[in-house]
């Protein structure tokens, strides 16, 4: 990793510890009205920096804790969120959910509230906010090498800090910590036709290496520089990590068992059912969600507070698991998938969900050499669904997209829009690399942790040319 200067990290002030989220929680359920009450609570610090024109532009900090009581009576439930910890101001708002629950339509498929759970040990880590002076310091490295290149950097620093608990009437209570950091940065050439892009990810500030995004971004921007223009179709292509999981994270949010059983998903197996036992790609690609990923301290709790498990999704290129919520599993007579999505957020570790798509041993320059023409992408972007049945995507190619031909990385060329779906590409893999950390914030959110490997494929679809950089 990269000096960035003096570690003097701070830790944020008013994140909420085990104790004090505890007390709040039995503070807002003893003036609860309600017949069961459910109390969410999520305590978060986040800092960020922002530069460009190779300069810091803003520097910003902001904390809060938000209480979140959902009053239910029968099927009817309805929530008030407050950011007044006072006895009064919970009892209010307890008092008003109750009453507004009174006068919403029932919901058929509520659950019950759960009991007590039993939740793995914390995991020891320090869960701090860097000062401005640092991100500064770590900013100031990619500004000055992209500066020294006669070239324009532009990126941001977002660091979270924060810690979630839910309790309810019936005895549960919840409690879970975490911290993530990212840093990316967009170089570009002054004259706007070269573009690259890198970026960094972990779970404490110690973790980011800003020397490699700056040198990774600076030189793709000087790659990339007046790209020319060749025939849209299909390609060998390599995806470098990020790319990957631009489009893998999708499978995992397509991986529904309602909408695979009801036949509105890829998952939806022909006459009826669902795909598990059934393969779907190819048999070297592993997708899995694990809580020792996670940026949380104890691994994080799903939305009804049960601890997360590890969960393989698919196994060797088969469907091992698809994400039953409690409702639709009691009605399919299985056990609920713990998988996440909905207990925690804004940096906390309630419902912080890792995926890890397994790798190989190939490495990107030994997939370059071995490509007698063929596509580098560096990553994806304004990317939009056109079919869930087949996952089927499209989007953009964005920062550093180059032609390979006969064994060599040869020019740059201008972005395409593709048309393709994960379960496609995947089952026409030709080779794979070492599973590295990526950013996550653009499909699973804050607080989420995504490592996948560069891969190679063949036939990949690029169905047009586009003039954006």
């Amino acid at each position: 990793m990269s000096d960035f200067g003096p570690r003097s990290l701070y830790a944020p002030a008013g994140i909420l510890t085990r104790a004090e989220a505890q007390e709040i929680a039995q503070r807002a359920l003893r003036n609860s009205p309600a017949e069961e009450t459910r109390v969410s609570i999520n305590s978060a610090a986040r800092a960020d920096t922002r530069f460009a024109l190779n300069q810091v532009t803003t520097s910003g900090e902001n904390q809060d804790t938000q209480v979140t009581i959902t009053a239910y009576s029968g099927n009817r439930a309805a929530s008030v969120n407050t950011n007044r910890l006072d006895e009064a101001s919970l009892a209010a708002a307890a008092k008003q959910a109750y009453e507004i629950a009174k006068l919403v339509p029932p919901n058929p498929e509520r659950m019950p509230e759960l009991g007590a759970q039993t939740y793995p040990a914390s995991r020891e880590r320090s869960i701090t906010l860097p000062s401005p002076t640092e991100r500064a310091a770590a900013s100031k490295i990619v500004t000055e090498l992209a500066r020294a290149n006669e070239l324009i950097a532009t990126g941001f620093i977002e660091c979270r800090a924060g810690a979630t608990a839910l309790a309810n009437s019936k005895g549960l209570f919840a409690y879970d910590s975490s911290s993530s950091v990212t840093m990316t940065t967009t170089v570009r050439s002054p004259d706007g036709t070269g573009s690259g892009w890198a970026c960094t990810d972990g779970n404490t500030f110690s973790d980011l290496d800003p020397a490699r995004v700056a040198a990774t971004a600076v030189q793709k921007a000087k790659d990339s520089r007046s790209p020319v223009a060749i025939e849209p179709g299909r390609y060998t292509t390599i995806l470098e990590p990020t790319a990957v999981g631009n489009l893998v994270q999708l499978i995992a949010g397509a991986m529904q068992a309602r909408s695979a059983d009801e036949g509105r998903s890829f998952f939806s197996k022909q006459g009826g059912g669902n795909k598990i036992g059934l393969k779907v790609v190819d048999e070297r690609v592993t997708l899995l969600t694990d809580p020792t990923d996670s940026p949380s301290t104890s691994g994080g709790y799903d939305g009804d507070g049960m601890p997360l498990e590890k969960i393989t999704w698919i196994e060797n290129g088969v469907v091992k698991n698809l994400n039953y919520d409690r409702f639709w599993a009691q009605k399919q007579g299985v056990q609920p998938t713990r998988a996440g999505g909905g207990g925690g957020g804004g940096g906390g570790g309630g419902g912080a969900r890792s995926l890890r798509m397994l790798g190989g041993t190939t490495s990107v320059a030994d997939m370059i050499k071995s490509t007698e023409r063929g596509i580098l992408v560096t990553r994806f972007w304004y990317i939009r669904g056109v079919d869930p049945r087949s996952i089927l995507y499209t989007g953009l190619t964005r920062d550093g997209t180059f032609l390979i031909e006969n064994g060599k990385v040869t020019r740059p060329i201008k972005n395409f829009r593709f048309n393709e779906s994960p379960i496609f590409f995947l089952n026409n893999l030709e080779a794979m690399g070492p599973t590295i950390r990526i950013n996550a914030s653009e499909n699973l959110g804050a607080g989420g942790a995504v490592y996948m490997p560069p891969i190679k494929v063949r036939d990949f679809t690029f169905s047009s040319l586009s003039d954006a950089v």
